[in-house]
């Protein structure tokens, strides 16, 4: 059996370009690691299945399954697996944990099936898995151009606490695609907040929080019924410079230390509400409370 992590991301910046001419959109963002993990386990086994500690997640949909069966395909293998995922990622939260599974997996069954893949092969799978599951091949701090799906890897961020709150709030089936599609031409930016933050990591300079970008923020008080009531409450306990984590509808705030972050963790958590306390981490590295 062999057991990994596969972590979270938030973007730091993410720009919509503009639509493209195969319906997806072109993307400007930088992506970053955080320390909230899913753990995957692999063994072999008769065919390919899957378990999880949720069970609407057992699904011919899930994409660690869809990653497994890509590889068994290029492979032109005939070995099976059982994925067992305990999560610990929250769902359908915009924080990535579907496409990092699904790197998690590429990876595991590389190493399990003796595959000796590169991790260009890797890479062109996982961008047929989905638009971030490249990304968590290389995890860190990088640039994610295209679709999300061509990463380069930027100088690591500063290692920062961050305080995630994951709103109550119900997600509507296809929320990305719906995001997107309520998006028009003024939204879309030119990629230099993306080009800005770029520069300032390899400047190794500071990188205040007043430079990340969403474009969803735009229109996610609108696909996302009551988040604008939970952005002032997050903003009344004391969080400051919020944005959406991805696609949502889970907000983040960056913490100047981790005494902060824990008060604003504390006070969320003494209101029912479901919040998370994470180091940002580097490539190969983890941390966190």
């Amino acid at each position: 059996m062999l057991t990994v992590s596969a972590y979270a991301k938030i973007n730091l910046t993410l720009e919509v370009l503009g639509r493209r001419s195969d319906g997806y959109h072109e993307v400007a963002t930088v992506l970053q690691e955080i320390a909230i993990k899913d753990t995957l386990s692999f063994e072999e086994h008769c065919g390919i299945s899957l378990d999880c500690d949720y069970p609407s997640l057992k699904s011919p949909q899930n994409l660690a399954l869809k990653a497994a069966r890509l590889l068994q395909e290029a492979a032109k293998s005939r070995k099976g697996v059982l994925i067992s995922i305990k999560k610990g990622i929250p769902i359908a939260a915009g924080l990535g944990g579907a496409a990092s599974d699904a790197a998690a997996t590429l990876r595991a069954l590389n190493e399990l099936w003796e595959l000796g893949f590169s991790l260009d092969q890797l890479l062109l799978l996982a961008s047929r898995v989905s638009s971030d599951t490249a990304f968590f091949l290389y995890g860190g701090t990088a640039l994610g151009e295209g679709r999300g799906e061509r990463i380069t890897p930027l100088p690591p961020l500063p290692t920062s606490w961050v305080v995630l709150f994951r709103p109550p709030i119900e997600v509507p089936p296809g929320k990305t695609e719906s995001l997107y599609a309520s998006l028009n031409p003024s939204h879309f930016t030119d990629g230099q907040l993306t080009e800005r933050m770029v520069e300032l990591l390899y400047q190794r300079g500071e990188i205040s929080p007043s430079f990340f970008f969403n474009a969803f923020e735009r229109v996610a008080f609108t696909a996302f019924q009551r988040l604008e009531g939970y952005w002032q409450r997050f903003l009344a306990l004391g969080a400051d410079n919020i944005h959406l984590a991805g696609s949502g509808p889970t907000l983040f705030t960056m913490v100047s230390d981790k005494p902060h972050g824990e008060g604003l963790y504390r006070s969320l958590k003494r209101e029912g509400l479901e919040a998370y306390l994470v180091q940002t981490i580097e490539a190969d590295k983890s941390g966190g409370t």
